[in-house]
């Protein structure tokens, strides 16, 4: 393994670190929840009331069971770690301003009943990667993000109201979140374009070039 494959494997172990820990902060929280048969529940959003504004710092670990639990752990894994490692520079602001806005705007706005999970965040960061891509012309995340929507492709349902078991105001708020930190902190994390993506373009060039050359030839003074 040469030196740039061991910089790439460092830096991507480093993007995974606080996506791991916080799946198995919100696993954990999961697990005593059950064992000591508690309902936590209560530590939702609860919108427009005093007791539900804990919900803002606490709301997105606490989850109704295993499988909502499990089926926001493997895209927070993914999508946290795609925005750490493509953007490292402002990964930490957006991962904080996923936890906390999107539940800030659930009390403002959504129906009055319990808010709970981390799929505002999940939205959020699919968002912010999609749109950071679009902007920026980085093909990676849109790759990434675009992988992720096939293999969860029922995730765009979220942000409509089908379901009164779901948030789907949380989904829509993380989701409108992720767009608008895509351009606040587009200047960072410039993106590097590969070797290939500019022999790539020195390929088009060069076979303009040659078509306009031919064109000459074949109709001088045009």
């Amino acid at each position: 393994m040469n030196s740039t494959e061991k910089s790439e494997q460092k830096k991507l172990l480093t993007a995974l670190l606080i996506p791991a820990l916080f799946v198995i902060l919100i696993l954990n929280i999961q697990l005593i929840e059950v064992f000591f048969n508690l309902n936590l529940v209560f530590l939702g959003v609860l919108p427009r009331t005093l007791r539900g504004v804990k919900g803002i710092f606490f709301g997105p670990l606490i989850h109704g069971g295993f499988n909502h639990l499990f089926s926001n752990s493997i895209p927070l894994l993914l999508l946290g770690t795609a925005v750490a490692y493509f953007y490292p520079k402002s990964s930490n602001k957006v991962f904080a301003l996923l936890y906390f806005v999107p539940s800030i705007l659930v009390w403002i706005f959504a129906r009055q009943a319990y808010h709970i999970g981390s799929s505002g965040i999940v939205y959020g960061l699919g968002s912010f990667l999609f749109f950071s891509g679009v902007v920026r012309r980085d093909t990676r995340a849109i790759v990434v993000s675009l992988l992720v929507v096939f293999l969860y492709g029922g995730l765009i349902w979220g942000i409509f109201p089908l379901d009164p078991r779901i948030s789907f105001e949380a989904h829509f708020f993380g989701l409108l979140t992720g767009f608008l930190l895509a351009f606040v902190f587009r200047k960072q994390d410039p993106y590097k374009r590969y070797d290939w993506e500019d022999e790539e373009e020195d390929w088009d060039k060069n076979d303009l070039e040659i078509k306009y050359f031919k064109r000459s030839i074949i109709s001088p003074g045009k």
